[in-house]
């Protein structure tokens, strides 16, 4: 896909398009025989009820880290645009484990890449996360406020993970997802419609603390289960609605990559043939906010999705966050 971006002039774009997604994850795999070492579990266990039989973790002692997972993930997603570092108007990096509080992840990625003139900050939507950066680059170019723009999402949950903790070490793995979001004025193409949604009454039932001595997530699995395919599957329909569109006219269909059984659950409520779900979260675990570009990836990767392709996200995560996106590629 070639660079819409002008020089000598700052166009101003009405929509939205994913031009390309680079993916980053860490090289160490933690598999389900290794957790069987660590706690009383074992790999039958964890597939059945998770859909999990791996995840990459960040080595202990290794100099891997979220903003140098999210770099890498954004290089290659601007070589894939055929866009310059120099080229970006602002980077924004979904993250609930960044390196530290400031500078943000953002910042750092705008310096390992050398976007000079980008600006750059983080959100901290969990799992939501990329969909909700995925629709402040819409907006930022609706508003005439940049052209061209790295979404990340960076995650290093192995940080806030308690691996004594059976119900939920098992869930969570590394990595990082990130796209070039450009401008368009082809109606036909691009971010055809973002759905936001927030309880923070919720918040109690998957948290971490940041000032307590064991800063590790908790999480009410069955609450979060529950709370899961239902507002999902609401923000999904409000986003198909206002697209214009009906659940029929989905090619494919990404949903976070927490869990096979609320995935599965979520397609059957939504009536979305299971050919059209697509699923990754058998080798990566729950990435929170780099779930959706890794999946993503994948499928753009191996030509499932293609030019044409109408693909539905949709996530929830931790505050309670939740985003449902329609794209046409």
């Amino acid at each position: 896909m070639s660079n819409e971006r002008t020089t000598g002039s700052v166009e101003h774009f009405k929509r939205a398009r994913i031009v390309s997604v680079g993916t980053s994850v860490p090289d160490t795999v933690l598999t389900n025989s290794d957790f069987e070492k660590m706690v009383d579990t074992n790999d039958e266990w964890i597939v059945t009820r998770t859909g999990i039989k791996s995840r990459h973790v960040a080595a202990k002692g290794s100099m891997v880290t979220t903003a140098g997972l999210g770099s890498a993930a954004a290089r290659l997603a601007l070589e894939r645009a055929k866009t310059a570092p120099e080229q970006v108007d602002g980077i924004i990096c979904a993250t609930i484990t960044p390196d530290g509080l400031f500078p943000s992840t953002a910042c750092k990625i705008q310096a390992d890449l050398g976007c000079r003139g980008a600006f750059a900050f983080d959100i901290a939507a969990a799992c939501a996360g990329f969909v909700y950066g995925l629709s402040l680059a819409k907006n930022f170019i609706a508003a005439g406020q940049g052209s061209t723009f790295l979404v990340v999402g960076s995650e290093m949950l192995s940080r806030i993970t308690d691996y004594t903790d059976r119900a939920t070490c098992i869930l969570f793995g590394d990595g990082a997802g990130a796209a070039v979001v450009q401008g368009t004025n082809d109606k036909d193409t691009g971010i055809q419609s973002v759905c936001l949604s927030s309880d923070g009454s919720l918040g109690k039932i998957l948290y971490c603390n940041l000032w307590d001595d064991s800063r590790f997530m908790y999480m009410e699995g069955r609450e979060v289960f529950k709370y899961a395919v239902r507002m999902m599957a609401e923000v999904t329909k409000k986003a198909v609605a206002e697209a214009g569109l009906t659940l029929d006219d989905i090619d494919y269909f990404i949903p976070h990559q927490a869990n096979i059984r609320i995935i599965k659950t979520l397609g059957e409520t939504l009536n979305i043939a299971p050919e059209k779900v697509i699923v990754n979260l058998e080798n990566f675990g729950n990435t929170s906010s780099a779930s959706i570009p890794l999946a993503l990836n994948e499928a753009i990767q191996d030509g499932r999705i293609r030019k044409g392709s109408t693909v539905l996200l949709t996530s929830l995560g931790g505050g309670v966050t939740v985003a449902g996106a329609v794209i046409r590629f």
